[in-house]
Protein backbone atom coordinates (compact mmCIF):
# COMPACT_ATOMS: atom_id res chain seq x y z
CA UNK A 1 0.00 0.00 0.00
CA UNK A 2 1.01 3.50 -0.49
CA UNK A 3 0.49 6.73 0.60
CA UNK A 4 -0.56 9.64 -1.40
CA UNK A 5 0.03 13.54 0.19
CA UNK A 6 -3.92 13.86 -1.39
CA UNK A 7 -5.59 13.91 2.10
CA UNK A 8 -2.99 11.56 4.00
CA UNK A 9 -0.16 12.86 5.69
CA UNK A 10 3.17 11.62 5.67
CA UNK A 11 3.28 11.40 9.63
CA UNK A 12 0.19 8.52 9.23
CA UNK A 13 2.46 6.32 6.80
CA UNK A 14 5.42 6.09 9.26
CA UNK A 15 2.79 5.05 11.87
CA UNK A 16 1.44 2.85 9.74
CA UNK A 17 4.71 1.46 8.13
CA UNK A 18 3.89 2.24 4.23
CA UNK A 19 5.84 4.15 1.69
CA UNK A 20 5.32 7.67 1.13
CA UNK A 21 4.53 8.70 -2.46
CA UNK A 22 4.70 12.72 -3.22
CA UNK A 23 2.09 13.83 -4.91
CA UNK A 24 5.05 15.11 -8.11
CA UNK A 25 5.48 11.27 -8.19
CA UNK A 26 2.10 10.21 -8.28
CA UNK A 27 1.57 10.56 -11.90
CA UNK A 28 4.10 8.08 -12.37
CA UNK A 29 2.63 5.77 -10.01
CA UNK A 30 -0.48 6.12 -11.29
CA UNK A 31 0.74 5.63 -15.15
CA UNK A 32 1.81 1.88 -14.01
CA UNK A 33 -1.42 1.00 -13.24
CA UNK A 34 -3.39 -1.34 -15.11
CA UNK A 35 -6.11 1.14 -16.52
CA UNK A 36 -9.30 0.25 -19.27
CA UNK A 37 -8.82 2.03 -22.10
CA UNK A 38 -11.35 4.36 -22.29
CA UNK A 39 -13.00 6.71 -25.89
CA UNK A 40 -12.61 10.38 -24.25
CA UNK A 41 -15.11 13.01 -25.80
CA UNK A 42 -12.50 16.08 -25.20
CA UNK A 43 -14.72 19.28 -25.58
CA UNK A 44 -13.07 22.45 -26.62
CA UNK A 45 -15.83 25.27 -25.62
CA UNK A 46 -13.43 28.57 -27.04
CA UNK A 47 -14.47 30.05 -30.62
CA UNK A 48 -12.40 33.51 -29.65
CA UNK A 49 -9.48 33.52 -32.63
CA UNK A 50 -8.51 36.90 -31.49
CA UNK A 51 -7.60 39.14 -27.99
CA UNK A 52 -6.80 40.61 -26.08
CA UNK A 53 -5.95 38.93 -23.94
CA UNK A 54 -2.69 37.42 -25.99
CA UNK A 55 -1.73 35.47 -27.54
CA UNK A 56 -5.08 33.87 -28.89
CA UNK A 57 -6.54 31.43 -28.42
CA UNK A 58 -5.58 30.14 -24.98
CA UNK A 59 -8.12 26.99 -25.46
CA UNK A 60 -6.22 25.24 -28.19
CA UNK A 61 -3.15 25.32 -25.49
CA UNK A 62 -5.27 23.62 -22.92
CA UNK A 63 -7.12 21.29 -25.26
CA UNK A 64 -3.48 20.38 -26.30
CA UNK A 65 -2.43 19.78 -22.56
CA UNK A 66 -5.67 17.75 -21.74
CA UNK A 67 -5.63 15.19 -25.04
CA UNK A 68 -1.39 14.62 -24.75
CA UNK A 69 -2.15 13.53 -21.07
CA UNK A 70 -5.28 11.35 -21.57
CA UNK A 71 -3.49 9.96 -24.83
CA UNK A 72 -0.21 8.76 -23.11
CA UNK A 73 -2.33 7.27 -20.39
CA UNK A 74 -3.87 4.64 -22.86
CA UNK A 75 -6.98 6.62 -23.84
CA UNK A 76 -8.44 7.28 -27.69
CA UNK A 77 -9.34 10.57 -27.59
CA UNK A 78 -11.48 12.66 -29.77
CA UNK A 79 -11.34 16.54 -29.88
CA UNK A 80 -14.44 17.78 -30.42
CA UNK A 81 -13.90 21.75 -30.91
CA UNK A 82 -16.72 24.11 -30.83
CA UNK A 83 -14.94 26.32 -33.17
CA UNK A 84 -14.70 23.38 -36.21
CA UNK A 85 -17.99 22.37 -35.39
CA UNK A 86 -19.32 25.60 -36.41
CA UNK A 87 -22.63 24.98 -35.14
CA UNK A 88 -25.30 27.76 -35.17
CA UNK A 89 -27.26 29.33 -32.32
CA UNK A 90 -29.62 26.62 -31.12
CA UNK A 91 -32.74 26.29 -33.04
CA UNK A 92 -33.35 22.49 -33.66
CA UNK A 93 -31.85 20.23 -31.36
CA UNK A 94 -30.68 16.73 -32.75
CA UNK A 95 -33.82 15.21 -31.45
CA UNK A 96 -35.98 17.09 -32.51
CA UNK A 97 -35.58 15.53 -35.99
CA UNK A 98 -36.86 12.19 -36.74
CA UNK A 99 -34.68 9.12 -36.57
CA UNK A 100 -31.87 9.56 -39.54
CA UNK A 101 -33.25 12.69 -41.00
CA UNK A 102 -30.84 15.46 -38.71
CA UNK A 103 -28.01 17.33 -40.89
CA UNK A 104 -25.06 15.44 -42.03
CA UNK A 105 -22.52 17.39 -39.55
CA UNK A 106 -24.97 17.06 -36.28
CA UNK A 107 -25.68 13.47 -36.69
CA UNK A 108 -21.94 13.31 -37.19
CA UNK A 109 -21.15 14.62 -33.98
CA UNK A 110 -23.77 12.74 -32.56
CA UNK A 111 -22.49 9.77 -33.37
CA UNK A 112 -19.14 10.90 -32.04
CA UNK A 113 -19.99 11.81 -28.40
CA UNK A 114 -22.40 8.39 -28.23
CA UNK A 115 -19.26 6.49 -28.66
CA UNK A 116 -17.29 8.41 -26.32
CA UNK A 117 -16.95 6.72 -22.86
CA UNK A 118 -16.30 9.51 -21.09
CA UNK A 119 -16.23 13.54 -21.38
CA UNK A 120 -13.45 16.17 -20.20
CA UNK A 121 -15.61 19.81 -20.79
CA UNK A 122 -12.65 22.34 -21.23
CA UNK A 123 -14.28 25.62 -20.95
CA UNK A 124 -12.74 29.22 -20.93
CA UNK A 125 -14.28 31.64 -18.20
CA UNK A 126 -16.38 34.57 -19.28
CA UNK A 127 -18.66 37.07 -17.39
CA UNK A 128 -17.92 34.51 -14.72
CA UNK A 129 -19.63 31.94 -16.75
CA UNK A 130 -18.83 28.95 -18.58
CA UNK A 131 -18.38 29.70 -22.40
CA UNK A 132 -21.81 30.16 -25.22
CA UNK A 133 -19.72 27.95 -27.69
CA UNK A 134 -19.46 25.05 -25.42
CA UNK A 135 -23.18 25.34 -24.08
CA UNK A 136 -24.48 25.72 -27.34
CA UNK A 137 -22.87 22.81 -28.47
CA UNK A 138 -24.22 20.77 -25.74
CA UNK A 139 -27.12 21.76 -26.02
CA UNK A 140 -27.97 20.55 -29.33
CA UNK A 141 -28.46 17.05 -28.24
CA UNK A 142 -30.67 15.18 -25.25
CA UNK A 143 -29.34 13.69 -22.13
CA UNK A 144 -29.46 10.16 -23.28
CA UNK A 145 -26.53 11.04 -25.68
CA UNK A 146 -24.26 11.51 -22.67
CA UNK A 147 -26.02 9.68 -19.45
CA UNK A 148 -24.71 6.83 -17.78
CA UNK A 149 -21.00 8.41 -18.51
CA UNK A 150 -18.61 10.58 -16.56
CA UNK A 151 -17.22 13.95 -17.28
CA UNK A 152 -14.31 15.91 -16.07
CA UNK A 153 -13.79 19.81 -16.23
CA UNK A 154 -11.07 21.48 -16.75
CA UNK A 155 -11.01 25.61 -16.90
CA UNK A 156 -8.67 27.93 -17.55
CA UNK A 157 -7.99 31.74 -17.83
CA UNK A 158 -5.69 34.53 -18.86
CA UNK A 159 -5.93 35.76 -14.98
CA UNK A 160 -5.92 34.73 -11.90
CA UNK A 161 -8.57 32.21 -11.06
CA UNK A 162 -8.21 29.93 -13.82
CA UNK A 163 -11.49 29.85 -14.41
CA UNK A 164 -13.16 28.26 -11.33
CA UNK A 165 -16.00 30.13 -11.36
CA UNK A 166 -16.99 28.44 -14.93
CA UNK A 167 -16.06 25.22 -14.17
CA UNK A 168 -18.56 25.28 -10.52
CA UNK A 169 -21.42 26.82 -12.68
CA UNK A 170 -20.72 23.97 -15.55
CA UNK A 171 -21.42 21.11 -13.13
CA UNK A 172 -24.90 21.87 -12.77
CA UNK A 173 -25.32 21.38 -16.81
CA UNK A 174 -23.07 18.66 -16.96
CA UNK A 175 -25.28 16.82 -14.46
CA UNK A 176 -28.72 17.30 -16.06
CA UNK A 177 -27.22 15.90 -19.09
CA UNK A 178 -26.44 12.68 -17.20
CA UNK A 179 -22.60 12.83 -17.51
CA UNK A 180 -22.18 13.38 -13.91
CA UNK A 181 -18.69 15.23 -13.22
CA UNK A 182 -16.09 13.61 -11.12
CA UNK A 183 -14.99 15.70 -7.78
CA UNK A 184 -11.86 16.51 -9.15
CA UNK A 185 -10.97 19.74 -11.47
CA UNK A 186 -8.15 20.87 -13.84
CA UNK A 187 -7.76 24.83 -13.26
CA UNK A 188 -5.10 26.88 -15.23
CA UNK A 189 -4.49 30.42 -14.59
CA UNK A 190 -2.75 32.41 -16.54
CA UNK A 191 -3.05 30.25 -19.30
CA UNK A 192 -0.53 31.78 -21.96
CA UNK A 193 2.33 31.74 -18.86
CA UNK A 194 1.82 27.58 -17.54
CA UNK A 195 1.51 26.53 -21.57
CA UNK A 196 3.19 27.21 -24.90
CA UNK A 197 1.50 26.83 -28.05
CA UNK A 198 1.58 22.77 -28.37
CA UNK A 199 0.24 22.45 -24.76
CA UNK A 200 3.18 21.67 -22.97
CA UNK A 201 4.18 23.24 -19.55
CA UNK A 202 6.25 25.94 -19.80
CA UNK A 203 9.67 25.55 -17.66
CA UNK A 204 11.18 22.21 -18.51
CA UNK A 205 10.83 18.69 -16.22
CA UNK A 206 9.88 20.30 -13.34
CA UNK A 207 7.32 21.85 -15.15
CA UNK A 208 5.69 19.03 -16.86
CA UNK A 209 5.76 16.71 -13.98
CA UNK A 210 3.88 19.16 -11.56
CA UNK A 211 1.40 20.02 -14.23
CA UNK A 212 1.10 16.26 -15.21
CA UNK A 213 0.60 15.40 -11.80
CA UNK A 214 -1.82 18.13 -10.36
CA UNK A 215 -4.15 16.81 -13.21
CA UNK A 216 -3.59 13.12 -12.86
CA UNK A 217 -6.32 12.67 -9.96
CA UNK A 218 -8.92 14.57 -12.26
CA UNK A 219 -7.76 11.69 -14.91
CA UNK A 220 -7.84 9.02 -12.23
CA UNK A 221 -10.79 9.81 -11.03
CA UNK A 222 -12.74 10.09 -14.52
CA UNK A 223 -11.39 6.61 -15.69
CA UNK A 224 -12.30 4.55 -12.50
CA UNK A 225 -15.79 6.43 -12.93
CA UNK A 226 -15.32 5.56 -17.09
CA UNK A 227 -14.53 2.12 -16.54
CA UNK A 228 -17.00 0.95 -13.93
CA UNK A 229 -19.74 2.42 -16.14
CA UNK A 230 -18.58 0.65 -19.27
CA UNK A 231 -18.48 -2.04 -17.27
CA UNK A 232 -22.24 -1.98 -16.39
CA UNK A 233 -23.88 -0.84 -19.47
CA UNK A 234 -21.91 -3.83 -20.88
CA UNK A 235 -24.13 -6.30 -18.68
CA UNK A 236 -27.37 -4.30 -18.16
CA UNK A 237 -28.84 -1.53 -20.96
CA UNK A 238 -29.40 1.65 -18.56
CA UNK A 239 -32.53 2.74 -19.99
CA UNK A 240 -34.30 -0.09 -19.63
CA UNK A 241 -35.14 1.38 -15.88
CA UNK A 242 -34.20 4.95 -16.98
CA UNK A 243 -36.13 5.09 -20.39
CA UNK A 244 -35.21 8.57 -22.23
CA UNK A 245 -37.81 10.92 -23.13
CA UNK A 246 -39.61 10.52 -26.31
CA UNK A 247 -42.59 12.58 -26.39
CA UNK A 248 -42.55 16.00 -23.95
CA UNK A 249 -41.80 16.60 -20.30
CA UNK A 250 -44.84 15.32 -19.04
CA UNK A 251 -43.56 11.77 -19.66
CA UNK A 252 -41.94 12.56 -16.05
CA UNK A 253 -43.76 14.46 -14.55
CA UNK A 254 -45.47 13.46 -10.57
CA UNK A 255 -49.17 11.90 -10.49
CA UNK A 256 -51.79 13.89 -10.74
CA UNK A 257 -54.29 13.85 -8.02
CA UNK A 258 -58.08 13.06 -9.94
CA UNK A 259 -60.36 15.72 -8.36
CA UNK A 260 -62.86 14.62 -5.62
Amino acid sequence: MHCYTSGVHPLFCRVMRTPYVSFQKRCSVTANLPLTSLRIAVLLGSTRTDGPPRPSPLGSRVGAFVTSCLEARGHSVDVVDAIVQDLPLLKKPHFAYAKGKAPANLEGLYKRLSNADAYVAVTPEYNHAPSPALLNLVNHFGSSTFSFKPSAIVSYSAGQWGGTRAAHALRPVLSELGCLPVSAMVHVPRAQTVLDSNGTPIGGDDAVSHWQGYAARTWYQLEWWGSAAAQQRATVDPFSGSPAMVRSPEQRDAPRSEPS
